[in-house]
């Protein structure tokens, strides 16, 4: 399988903060979760994927090319939302569709004016004047609008009820029935990446910890709850503990856990916060 987007060493450095060297790739045909706390670098690293920032070292390669020489036909077939609203406030929803027909090659306003009527979204109303929601919801409809192979998505469930989100998570999976299509998604709401990835890559601190298939993850870790000193027992399978009020639990390695130990699954979120809030034992 061939990689539509591959992140290679990635740098960049801010006063007080910097990427170090952060190595992952997005796979064709792969939804790519992309998680860590805030100020972990997910954004930055998504700028440099989107040409918004320089990288300081390393580099990003998309269809295969560095992504700073991509033409105006290749970022066309790049579909993006970010965080912050990007989109012009003083336009109704209706003026933005004429706007990128002049900007994106294969523009469909036909399919944004679908996924507006889907979306619930005023055509005479101006963006200035939509809810933080309704933002995420226009900034999709015109990433899917104009003939995107790849969506780069920096948190665009933010804002939106349980319904709304369920609704972005059904578009994202009608996407990627084409094979070729693929998916860098970054979210707070580790239970929605669960339910739609392949893949995993957690950064903290500006370093990447880890980039997995989500099952291998699965497959690899555990939580044990147990007293510390029965934790000490198993320390050559612990990644990491936390102690309670009512005990202590810790993620283990299941391949290095005795036989007959108890154990129970560990969601993604559990295992990003023992990684950063864990302690060794």
């Amino acid at each position: 399988m061939s990689d539509i987007i591959r992140i290679q060493n990635l740098q960049k450095a801010y006063p007080g903060f910097a990427l170090e060297g952060v190595t992952f790739s997005v796979p064709r045909g792969a939804v790519v979760g992309f998680i860590g706390e805030n100020g972990a670098g997910k954004t930055t690293a998504i700028k440099c994927i989107l040409g918004l920032v320089r990288p300081s070292g390393g580099g990003v390669e998309v269809f295969g090319k560095d992504a700073a020489l991509l033409t105006a036909e290749e970022r066309g077939r790049i579909g993006a939302v970010l965080g912050e609203n990007c989109l012009p406030e003083n336009l109704t929803a209706g003026q933005l569709d004429r706007v990128m027909r002049h900007i994106f090659p294969h523009w469909e306003s036909e399919t944004f004016a679908s996924f507006l009527g889907r979306f619930s979204l005023p055509q005479g109303k101006k963006v200035a004047d939509f809810s933080r929601g309704m933002h995420q919801k226009l900034a999709l409809a015109v990433a899917l609008s104009h003939g995107a192979d790849v969506l780069v998505l920096d948190e665009p469930t933010a804002g939106l009820d349980p319904v709304a989100r369920d609704e972005i998570l059904e578009l994202l999976y009608d996407f990627m029935q084409e094979e070729r299509r693929s998916v860098l998604i970054s979210s707070h709401i580790v239970t929605d990446l669960e339910k739609l990835c392949d893949y995993i890559a957690f950064i903290h601190n500006g370093k990447l910890l880890f980039f997995e298939e989500k099952d291998a993850l699965y497959e690899r870790y555990a939580v044990v709850h147990a007293p510390v000193e029965a934790l000490q027992g198993l320390k050559d399978a612990v990644v990491a503990a936390r102690r309670g009020e009512f005990g202590a639990s810790a993620l283990v390695r299941r391949d290095k856990l005795p036989a007959g130990t108890s154990a129970e699954r560990a969601g993604i979120e559990e295992i990003m916060l023992y990684f950063i809030k864990g302690e060794r034992i």
